[in-house]
């Protein structure tokens, strides 16, 4: 068996930083770069970017909603042209820095607030679909099952299903909201053990202990997310203890 394991990087912003992405480099496969619009900047792009290629790491976009101050996490009410145009500036901004570097993107995975409603609603979903279809038939597109997934596939674009290793589900499929208890989950041991088991037997136990079939080409971890990289860590391990290789999306050399 093989699964990709991916971190949000590049999550700083001038000064500030998020994360502790040079040691996440150390273990993920992938990466999802934000390019400018609820994180990043030039420098830092360039950066990631760049950190990647030396380790052989998949190249991803993290495009998101144009909300600095809110971390792209909050609803914005744009048009669709809005999100069609927002979604493709990023491409092309991160696309350079890979171009710069000797590389390519590989996939694109709308980032926070953008990547639900692009999840659940047609509209967001198509106006980003028709941005990566503009940009590049050939990225994955790195989604949650939902309404992004298949208007994807409908575009022909290639989709590979996410499983968020360190947030709660909802029996629905759908993430259990930041603001509600059991949304970030954290404990290493708990964490691993869910991955291992959503990857090797499609299932995750949901906020009401139910089990949840879920497909999985590739596993997130929220650069963000309170020991992240213990997290990563453990996935790794448990991954090769049970059998799974870990390598980058196939896609874009």
């Amino acid at each position: 068996m093989r699964v990709d394991l991916v971190a949000d990087l590049g999550e700083g912003f001038g000064a500030y930083r998020m994360g502790d992405d040079a040691a996440l480099l150390d273990v993920v496969s992938s990466a999802n770069i934000a390019c400018g619009f609820h994180a990043g900047d030039p420098r830092l792009m360039e950066e990631t970017v760049a950190a990647c290629v030396r380790r052989g790491i998949g190249v991803g976009a993290h495009p998101g909603f144009p909300d600095l101050a809110g971390f792209g996490r909050r609803t914005m009410e744009l048009t669709a042209r809005e999100v069609r145009t927002d979604v493709l500036y990023q491409l092309g901004a991160l696309g350079a820095f890979a171009t710069a570097a000797g590389a390519r993107l590989r996939h694109v995975t709308p980032h926070g607030r953008l990547g639900n409603l692009a999840m659940s609603e047609r509209p967001y979903a198509e106006a980003v679909v028709d941005a990566v279809a503009s940009f590049d038939r050939s990225l994955i597109m790195v989604t949650q099952d939902g309404v992004l997934a298949e208007t994807a596939r409908k575009a022909g674009l290639p989709v590979a299903i996410l499983m968020l290793a360190d947030r709660g589900y909802r029996d629905d499929g759908t993430l259990v909201p930041r603001k509600e208890p059991g949304a970030v989950l954290t404990d290493p041991g708990e964490v691993a053990a869910r991955v291992v088991r959503a990857v090797t037997g499609g299932v995750v136990r949901t906020v009401t202990g139910r089990d949840l079939p879920i497909a999985c080409d590739t596993v997130l971890v929220h650069g963000d997310t309170p020991g992240a990289v213990d997290l990563a860590r453990g996935i790794r391990g448990a991954l090769h203890e049970a059998g799974v290789d870990i390598a980058p999306l196939v896609g874009a050399p």
